[in-house]
């Protein structure tokens, strides 16, 4: 359950959990926190366990040289590692690092690897489910695995056709589309759902993880059914942070895995992945002429140049050429 954030003792005079309970008190989401943790902890080991207190800009500027020089990492990782160290300075130390100067990464993104819709059906077509559902999802939703993996009941919309993303990357809200191919499975499939969660609060258990205090806020939230997960683990888990047993969602491990595995029996070569149906979603979209801005809504990107590396991939390229060959 790597999306429940772990306890954290009260009066903690540990630095990390001061850390964590100064991220969590600026209401960033936790994937941040554990992306800020990991890069801060890389930084105190860098210099041999030095405290953050004794160092300062010279010693940010040579982790982060280190990162490109030596561990030759893409520009998106070596910015990912500055904006948790200046987090650390400027926010939670309150020692501001000032301007800094260190050899940036050189390594771009690559272009995506992308399916054509023929690849996609097939690998979807080599899944059971309900991971072919989920596949599903990923491609004709553009869901990223873990906003695929954390769906609640009540964020499916079958009225007007919509899926909430909710918390996504960079803790933002977002609607996307829900694929009227996949809208009788879906409710065949919720239906199944529900019939567990009952079976589980015959069973005296019942209970979800909510995020944040909701669970204080609404006690009977964790046993409503517009709360569970659409894609629940098949079996009980115990939660070792609280040890309160639940059913929590399918893990990312086993969706991957399928994925893995019917690309092998669908004889598709690409290096591809669970994002290669998000990839796939937005190449789509961009073949059928639906503009970058709408395009960057329903994927959640921050900026457009995120968005603007798929017309990279489309079959005609980025200016519409086709090879005099053609």
């Amino acid at each position: 359950m790597d999306e429940v954030p772990i306890p954290i003792s009260t009066g903690s005079t540990r630095f990390l959990d001061q850390l964590r309970s100064h991220i969590r008190s600026q209401g960033l989401a936790y994937a941040t926190e554990k992306t800020y943790v990991h890069w801060i902890v890389q930084f105190i080991y860098f210099h041999q366990k030095k405290h953050p207190r004794e160092m300062g800009s010279s010693e940010v500027e040579m982790f982060l040289s280190h990162l490109s020089l030596n561990r030759n990492v893409a520009k998106g990782t070596q910015r990912i590692a500055l904006n948790s160290l200046v987090y650390l300075y400027n926010r939670f130390l309150q020692l501001p690092l000032g301007t800094l100067n260190w050899k940036s990464a050189k390594r771009q993104p690559r272009i995506p690897t992308v399916f054509t819709h023929q690849e996609a059906t097939a690998v979807i077509g080599q899944m059971s489910a309900p991971y072919s559902l989920m596949a599903g999802l990923m491609y004709g939703a553009g869901l990223r695995i873990s906003e695929c993996l954390r769906l609640r009941i009540k964020d499916i919309d079958f009225g007007m056709q919509t899926i909430v993303v909710r918390e996504g990357k960079g803790a933002k809200d977002r609607t996307t589309v829900l694929p009227q191919s996949l809208v009788v499975p879906l409710q065949q499939h919720i239906e199944q759902v529900l019939l567990l969660h009952s079976k589980d609060l015959n069973n005296g258990f019942g209970r979800v993880y909510l995020p944040d205090a909701l669970s204080r806020k609404y006690p009977n939230a964790e046993t409503s059914p517009e709360w569970q997960f659409v894609f629940p683990a098949p079996r009980l888990s115990q939660d070792p942070r609280s040890s309160e047993w639940r059913r929590h969602h399918i893990i990312d491990r086993s969706l991957q895995k399928c994925v893995k595995v019917a690309l092998q029996q669908a004889k598709i070569y690409k290096k591809a992945g669970c994002h290669t149906f998000r990839h796939s979603f937005a190449t789509r979209l961009l073949e059928k002429g639906y503009d970058l801005r709408t395009i960057q809504t329903l994927l959640g990107h921050n900026d457009i140049s995120t968005t603007q590396i798929y017309t990279h991939v489309v079959k005609k390229g980025a200016l519409g050429v086709c090879s005099p060959i053609d």
